[in-house]
């Protein structure tokens, strides 16, 4: 499994966060599961950096953002505490940010495209999502009530509420019935929409100049 995380990275990180998906709904219910839900985090910070130091990015910038990070979330795990989530969170979605920018520079290097490289395709989608459900998180602890739903409209929004909203808005679909509500949730989730737009525009234009680049050279 070491092996095959050197070699491919981005898939790992992808099945990960993937996996994450599926467990967080899980993880929320209890007290042991959010102490779960942060010692799973600190595993998917090591993904990253595996991630990253795969790309043309600083792998030490990675190191000194996850550090702190992966100490605010063991603390969290031992105390059993959300106090520290909001900087904990802080911190991983400017790590996650680095990460999506680190992969996409990975994808753009050269004119070949490998395995991993597609599935690095996958990975800085699913980073960004991270990356912007942090961010939610942080302006929720700032602003309590910037977002509502259909069940409990005043009450703090849950990760995986997030996650579905962020999900939902960088993908187009429009399916969440989270909404923000307050000016500067809206104004992250619009920036939101533009990254997912421009996201989507950056890959199909690199396989379309790929297929002709190809093409013209077996002219």
């Amino acid at each position: 499994m070491l092996r095959l995380a050197r070699k491919e990275p981005s898939a790992i990180l992808l099945a990960a966060q993937l996996g994450g998906v599926l467990l967080y709904p899980f993880m929320e219910e209890s007290d042991a599961g959010r102490a779960l839900f942060s010692l799973f985090g600190i595993a998917i910070l090591g993904l990253v950096l595996l991630a990253v130091r795969s790309s043309p990015a600083w792998t030490w910038f990675g190191v000194l953002l996850a550090i702190p990070a992966g100490v605010l979330l063991v603390i969290q795990a031992v105390s059993g505490s959300d106090d520290l989530l909001p900087y904990s969170s802080a911190i991983e979605a400017v790590l996650y940010f680095y990460a999506a920018g680190a992969l996409i520079a990975y994808m753009l290097a050269d004119h070949e495209v490998t395995r991993d490289e597609m599935f690095a395709v996958g990975a800085t989608f699913t980073l960004v999502a991270w990356a912007f459900a942090y961010s939610f998180t942080v302006v929720q602890a700032i602003e309590p009530e910037s977002f509502t739903a259909a069940i409990d409209p005043t009450g703090d929004r849950s990760w995986t509420e997030l996650l579905f909203l962020s999900f939902t808005t960088l993908s187009s679909t429009g399916l969440s019935d989270v909404i923000p509500v307050k000016p500067f949730a809206r104004a992250l989730v619009m920036l939101e929409q533009l990254a997912g737009v421009a996201y989507l525009a950056m890959v199909v234009s690199r396989l379309v100049s790929l297929t002709v680049l190809r093409r013209a050279g077996t002219d």
